[in-house]
């Protein structure tokens, strides 16, 4: 499910999901935290790579597994998510997401967790939570505002329109366009490029633009508790695994 293998001083992560398009069930994200809590530690380790096996990055959270219905439910299943997205953006060590195909939902949330993103141009990224009745979560409301501007965020979370890669890079969701199948090539090469720097520069660095995640992932894990609990939360579920559109009432 989680692919481990370094390349020199840098760990490469791959979610290995391909027939679900690398969809964040909650083993993955386990996985995957306990892959940041061992990088940590792990001096040998000056930066980490992210990719998606199978042509595509990640479609977001996994939907089949939504089931909190409480609200105590809601906030609970957040819990380890929020781990897992503190892990990365405040690891001591640059972290690099190498992005082909789709990034949906929490999917360009993990993307922008990262500190450098590269992404072929056939990329596209979209942020579809509206249709199933949610509200943004994976540290969106702390990262894609500060990647795209206010603006360009309202626009991407309020119409889930995708958006290419090349209109990602002219706004700033992407710092390195490559051709297709070079993905993992460039973000290797960046890694090591951001492994250069003095390994505490790079800590507080990232120690400082980090401020403020705390409290945006206090109001993100109250306020998605309280959506999973909704009906049109349940209708937008029902009717995305159900290939149909969503009839939402505002309840």
């Amino acid at each position: 499910m989680l692919i481990e293998q370094m390349d020199g001083g840098t760990l490469v992560l791959t979610m290995n999901q391909p027939a679900r398009r690398n969809a964040l069930a909650m083993e993955m994200r386990e996985r995957m935290l306990a892959a940041f809590d061992r990088i940590e530690a792990d001096a040998s380790v000056r930066a980490v790579v992210i990719n998606g096996a199978g042509g595509h990055f990640c479609a977001g959270g996994d939907i089949s597994g939504m089931d909190a219905t409480e609200f105590s439910a809601g906030r609970t299943r957040f819990r380890m998510t929020h781990r897992l997205v503190r892990a990365i953006i405040e690891s001591s060590k640059p972290v690099v997401a190498a992005v082909d195909g789709w990034a949906a939902g929490a999917g360009v949330g993990l993307a922008l967790c990262c500190d450098t993103v590269v992404a072929a141009t056939d990329a596209r990224f979209v942020t579809p939570f509206g249709r199933i009745g949610l509200v943004a979560d994976f540290a969106l409301w702390h990262t894609l505002p500060r990647r795209v501007g206010e603006g360009r965020a309202r626009q991407m979370l309020l119409t889930a329109e995708p958006v290419d890669a090349a209109t990602a890079e002219r706004w700033g969701l992407v710092d390195h366009l490559v051709p297709p199948g070079t993905t993992l090539e460039k973000a290797l090469e960046r890694a090591a490029k951001l492994a250069e720097a003095a390994p505490l520069t790079t800590a507080m660095t990232k120690a400082v633009l980090a401020r403020g995640l705390a409290e945006t992932l206090e109001w993100e894990r109250t306020v998605q508790a309280t959506m999973f609990t909704t009906e049109d939360h349940a209708e937008g579920k029902a009717a995305f695994l159900g290939k149909r559109a969503p009839q939402f009432k505002g309840v």
